[in-house]
């Protein structure tokens, strides 16, 4: 089956496809990931709603009602606890609608410079449409917010984010050790997981 990513993160289409591969062993489960430029969608898909859920929602919905096709879209959101949850829904935004990493990071170590309480935590929500059904998965990693940027790999605010039970951030972990503890790895095996029962 075809199945949209509503994404053109190339990051994000590549932690998909090697969780896929390490789950289906079995050639009749194959599902064929396309990205929004596979279906020719260039348009920016609007994110109005203030929760992960409603934006995940929004994305998925668009597209399958546009294209009618099955697919999925997710929304991430980093919520640090001495911020009040920010920057949240607002995690690509935080620094401005340029959505700079860099600058995203920066206003946060900013923010939480002289605080000691640098709990965290990255949750991601996705939205499966199927044949018009929505179904809704969620991932949470817990963690702290360290001083500095670390690590080269990853993408967003993995260089300044450090799981639980690491110390290393996740920017310094490899795609697989990262999937198998990461929130968008932990929503997408829920995902793949009702993909395969259903």
């Amino acid at each position: 089956m075809d199945l949209v990513f509503a994404t053109n993160n190339l990051h994000k289409i590549s932690e998909i496809n090697k969780l896929l591969k390490q789950h289906l062993h079995n050639e009749n489960d194959l599902y064929k990931i396309l990205s929004l430029e596979d279906i020719k969608c260039f348009e920016d898909i609007q994110e109005t709603s203030n929760t992960l859920e409603g934006n995940a929602s929004e994305k998925s919905r668009y597209i399958y009602n546009k294209y009618k096709i099955n697919c999925f879209a997710d929304d991430t959101g980093l919520e640090i606890e001495a911020l009040d949850g920010k920057p949240g829904v607002y995690s690509a935004r935080y620094a401005g609608d340029e959505r700079s990493f860099e600058r995203n990071m920066n206003k946060v170590l900013r923010e939480l410079q002289g605080k000691t309480n640098r709990k965290a935590r990255f949750r991601t929500v996705i939205s499966l449409i199927i044949d018009g059904k929505e179904k809704l998965f969620e991932g949470i990693v817990n963690g702290i917010i360290i001083d500095e940027k670390r690590g080269e790999k990853g993408f967003g605010y993995d260089p300044i984010f450090q799981a639980e039970g690491y110390n290393i951030s996740f920017a310094e972990m490899s795609l697989v050790e990262k999937n198998k503890i990461s929130h968008r790895g932990i929503a997408t095996r829920k995902l793949i997981d009702y993909l395969l029962k259903s």
